[in-house]
């Protein structure tokens, strides 16, 4: 155990954070943009979540943007007293739980990393996002900072990338060269031009 333990501490220090500064086209504080980093090793450490909920309530997708590493099983509880028709078209993810109340016995498997938009066939105004990563180190950027804090990354190179549900449709994550120091903290700032209101 007292070996092991020493690995583990021994990695940890070997292990960089890194801090990300998202704004928008003015320089504002961007909240709700998901940062992830990429690299073939971040790759290699992705595994899925267990547990994850896209909820219906209120006529609405809760939460309206989920994220999950590759794999990841989701399930689509209905807790409104209305009927659902979630589905969605995206090239990461088509899929069809037709008109239902409860949550379908089956999960949806997200295999394939990219956007997946949900609709509601019968609320046309129900919109949600799954970001499908195939990583483990992303995170959400906070409000009123727009800051988002990285902790325990390996160091080495990574694509940094960064998404927002406010981009136009179709728009891929901003992309960006990162290296991640092999202890201490790397900052870095993001700036998401074009967003929609």
């Amino acid at each position: 155990m007292t070996a092991l333990a020493l690995a583990a501490a021994a990695a940890g220090a070997r292990a960089g954070t890194v801090v990300v500064d998202v704004q928008d086209g003015a320089g504002k504080p961007v909240a709700d943009a998901i940062v992830f980093l990429d690299s073939a090793d971040a790759r290699r450490q992705a595994r899925p979540l267990p547990g994850v909920n896209m909820a219906q309530e209120a006529r609405q997708f809760v939460p309206g943007v989920l994220v999950v590493p590759v794999g990841t099983a989701v399930s689509f509880p209905n807790r409104d007293t209305v009927r659902h028709h979630v589905y969605s078209f995206s090239p990461a993810k088509k899929f069809e739980l037709k008109l239902y109340i409860g949550t379908p016995a089956n999960p949806v498997v997200f295999d394939r990393p990219g956007v997946v938009v949900l609709g509601c066939n019968i609320h046309d105004n129900m919109v949600g996002w799954i970001l499908v990563v195939d990583t483990p180190y992303f995170a959400r950027s906070a409000p009123g900072t727009g800051r988002v804090q990285l902790d325990n990354v390996p160091p080495g190179a990574y694509t940094l990338r960064t998404w927002h549900a406010r981009l136009p449709v179709g728009a891929p994550a901003l992309e960006q060269p990162l290296v991640v120091p092999a202890s201490g903290t790397g900052s870095v700032q993001v700036r998401l031009a074009g967003l929609q209101p």
